[in-house]
């Protein structure tokens, strides 16, 4: 760099005493002299300048400087470029660090482009620096920024859980209903189904198993299951029927229905652990268990110790009135779901109805066609016909599947959602009557508290008197207390279980209309199939070669036995006159 160019009258580094600077030009000169003597060339055009000569510093540093910078800018001079450093004097130079920086720690930048024209002693502070921490502090933190490998990613996203904690420690449960068949005599015949489980909870005491259950013991589950567990929504069961009940129809749509019940209690994280449940599930002896499970909680009030010890099980006091905008909004939306979705299954039926009208419908277009084509002489017509019943029988088959198809899927699907709206429903009158329980705790606290205040008034003081009002006061208190935590308690665990509803709702619904319009889809095309099969049959029968063979053509010149040359005669005269009308028809 030249003279002129330079900010600074002299580098920082070399500036810090006159001793030390003298010394290393010295030494710089000493090993610069045999090489500039073995170049002439070299020492024609220059020669070194002996730092003696440049006298001492004197006050005026301005002067000191510029005599300075003429020996800096010879690049041949002791203060120069040396050896090997030679070829670098051509890159372009960096300017010195300022001065006011001189006591701070050289930065990065500074120690990577070194100056060319730096002394020994610029060179010896370099070297005595050590570059390894920062090339390790280099290292470290490439090694920290660089993105991990796609294997190691894929690796870890492989890794996470499908599903959370809480489901996987959950116990799994898988009930099939089957094998419905009818027992008992005329007067106490009923239809009993096996309930096979398979299930991997440690509470059952092994993880397969088979009962036999009747409808009547489902209806003691949901019952069970309600009064066991009040604010939860409690899967329910099909309803009665009175007429028809032995129908195979009607057997498949409540068999159906009654498993899929079981396995949505089995699934609800509280259900699963109620002890009605594992009893229904498990008790080769249900009726004796069922008996003495209730003898027990008769006599130890198990259970449903704290609901009747704060008045639960006790009827609802006056009219309630919700005050909470949440559950009146609930309400309302659910009776409002309630009477879309009877709509729905009304207008279900209906086309359940319509297809078993048009199945019945093609049934007799089957038996008129049958007929007519027994009658018919001509075998060009009557094989049609015959081809044309069968057709209308297997439609007829068609109709009724689908009918029953769209019974147990999208209709069977807002049946239950009818009566689940129905099971939350009574758990709305639970928390009303949780919500009388804790007003009449409180108006009964507010008594006692009453006659206590009275007798201590009274001036009277009798001990025993005023304990036993203390105890009466206290237990109060409690009963008032522990009706007001139910009561919130249920409002909980009530927001849990709608929200709980909601998202099933979307589910089973999506499911039930996507199974529904693919059982649709199904049947039209194998109606398209039939009615396409039947045509090709048609236009083959046209080329000379009948498709339909009904037995009685087959048969006609077997019949008669007594004189085959007569009957060959009238047949071939019968079949004469058959294809003349049938071309003079055509």
């Amino acid at each position: 760099m030249d003279a002129e160019d330079s900010p600074w009258g002299d580098v920082p580094s070399r500036s810090s005493s006159n001793a030390n600077l003298a010394q290393s030009v010295e030494s710089e000169a000493s090993d610069t002299a045999p090489k500039v003597a073995q170049d002439p060339k070299l020492s024609s055009t220059s020669s070194p300048r002996s730092p003696s000569g440049r006298g001492p510093r004197t006050p005026r540093r301005l002067g000191a400087q510029a005599t300075r910078l003429e020996a800096v800018d010879d690049s041949l001079g002791p203060l120069g470029p040396l050896g090997d450093n030679a070829p670098n004097q051509l890159e372009p130079e960096e300017p010195p660090v300022p001065p006011s920086k001189e006591q701070s720690l050289p930065t990065r930048n500074v120690r990577q482009v070194p100056s060319t024209s730096s002394s020994a002693m610029g060179k010896s502070m370099m070297e005595s620096v050590d570059l390894g921490d920062d090339d390790r502090s280099i290292n470290s933190r490439t090694r920290y920024s660089q993105p991990l490998p796609g294997g190691i990613e894929n690796a870890r996203r492989q890794t996470q859980p499908s599903v959370s904690i809480e489901q996987a420690a959950r116990p799994s449960f898988d009930i099939t209903v089957g094998d419905p068949h009818k027992v008992g005599d005329l007067t106490s015949s009923h239809i009993v189904y096996q309930v096979h489980t398979k299930t991997s909870s440690k509470a059952y005491k092994q993880p397969e198993f088979t009962v036999s259950r009747r409808y009547r013991d489902f209806l003691w589950l949901y019952t069970s299951l309600h009064n066991n567990n009040p604010g939860v929504v409690v899967p329910p069961p099909p309803e009665k029927q009175a007429v028809g009940r032995f129908d195979t129809n009607f057997v498949e749509s409540r068999r159906a229905a009654l498993e899929r019940m079981l396995n949505k209690a089995a699934a609800h994280p509280i259900l699963q652990h109620d002890a009605d449940l594992k009893i229904f599930l498990e008790s080769d002896a249900f009726n004796v268990d069922v008996k003495h499970r209730e003898h027990k909680e008769l006599g130890l009030g198990e259970n449903k110790g704290m609901f009747s010890s704060i008045g639960f099980g006790s009827g609802g006091g006056g009219k309630f009135i919700e005050h909470d905008d949440w559950f009146h909004d609930r309400k309302n939306y659910l009776d409002a779901l309630e009477n879309q979705l009877k709509a729905l299954l009304k207008a279900i039926d209906t086309v359940v109805q319509q297809r078993k009208a048009l199945a019945d419908a093609a049934g007799e277009l089957s038996a008129s066609l049958h007929a007519l084509s027994t009658v018919e002489l001509s075998v060009s017509l009557s094989t049609p016909l015959e081809g044309l019943s069968d057709l209308q029988l297997r439609i007829r088959e068609l109709y009724e599947r689908q009918a029953q198809q769209d019974v147990l899927t999208l209709g069977m699907t807002v049946d239950e959602y009818i009566r689940l709206i129905g099971s939350i429903k009574t758990a709305f009158a639970q928390r009303q009557k949780s919500f009388h329980s804790w007003h009449s705790a409180e108006a009964e606290l507010s008594k006692r508290k009453a006659i206590q205040d009275k007798t201590l008034r009274s001036g009277k003081t009798q001990q025993d008197r005023l304990n036993q009002l203390q105890a009466d006061v206290g237990d109060g208190e409690r009963r008032c207390h522990q009706a007001r935590l139910l009561f919130e308690d249920m409002g909980r665990l009530m927001r849990n279980e709608l929200e709980r509803f909601e998202k099933e709702k979307v589910e089973d619904f999506k499911s039930g209309v996507e199974t529904f319009l693919e059982g649709a889809i199904e049947a039209q095309k194998e109606l398209i199939e039939l009615w396409e099969t039947f045509l090709m049959q048609l236009d083959a029968d046209e080329d000379g070669e009948p498709f339909f063979r009904p037995p009685a053509i087959s048969a006609a010149p077997i019949k008669p036995r007594d004189d085959p040359t007569t009957n060959s005669t009238e047949t071939s005269a019968q079949e004469a006159a058959a294809t003349m009308t049938a071309e003079q028809e055509e």
